[in-house]
């Protein structure tokens, strides 16, 4: 006797394990009063809790056609970043890099089904944001996180200088 298995049945048995969860992250670039402001280049990524690199979320730098480098050369200033990951990548990337922003809040989304976060093993991590501005300063924030949640629950760091406040949520 042959029983026989649909094949969308069969699929689902062949399939890995995929986690839905989604990353909602907002990063505020503050206002400066001074005489030449240039838009910071920002880097995120996700480390592991030795600080070793996980996954590339987003890299802004100045895109503009005028220049022969592209802005790329500049990429260097964030040195975390370029010393963890950044040197090995041929810039543009596709779903990673873009646009400095100009002062305000800029939320991103990055699906868990797609990209980075559909490798990254369930874990203990740290959301990496940093920003480095020419005639400004550098600086690092850093946010720990479970991937996947179970919960969505905002998490939250404070910048001093060169960002403002990022805000995580881990959607289960």
């Amino acid at each position: 006797m042959i029983k026989r298995v649909p094949a969308a049945v069969t699929g689902l048995l062949t399939t890995p394990l995929m986690f839905a969860a989604d990353m909602e992250i907002s990063v505020e670039i503050p206002r400066f009063n001074v005489a030449e402001y240039h838009r910071p280049y920002v880097a995120m990524w996700v480390e592991k809790p030795d600080q070793s690199f996980a996954a590339n979320l987003a890299v802004w730098y100045d895109l503009q056609t005028t220049k022969a480098e592209k802005g790329t050369t500049w990429l260097k200033d964030l040195r975390m970043w370029w010393r963890k990951s950044g040197r090995e990548l041929t810039m543009p990337v596709d779903g990673v890099s873009g646009a400095t922003r100009p002062p305000g809040v800029h939320p991103v989304v990055f699906k868990g089904s797609k990209g980075a976060l559909a490798t990254l093993a369930p874990g203990a991590y740290e959301l990496v944001v940093e920003a480095s501005r020419e005639v400004g300063g550098r600086e690092v924030v850093r946010i720990p996180f479970q991937w996947p949640s179970k919960t969505a629950q905002p998490l939250k760091a404070q910048g001093r200088s060169e960002l403002g406040q990022v805000q995580l949520v881990v959607k289960p």
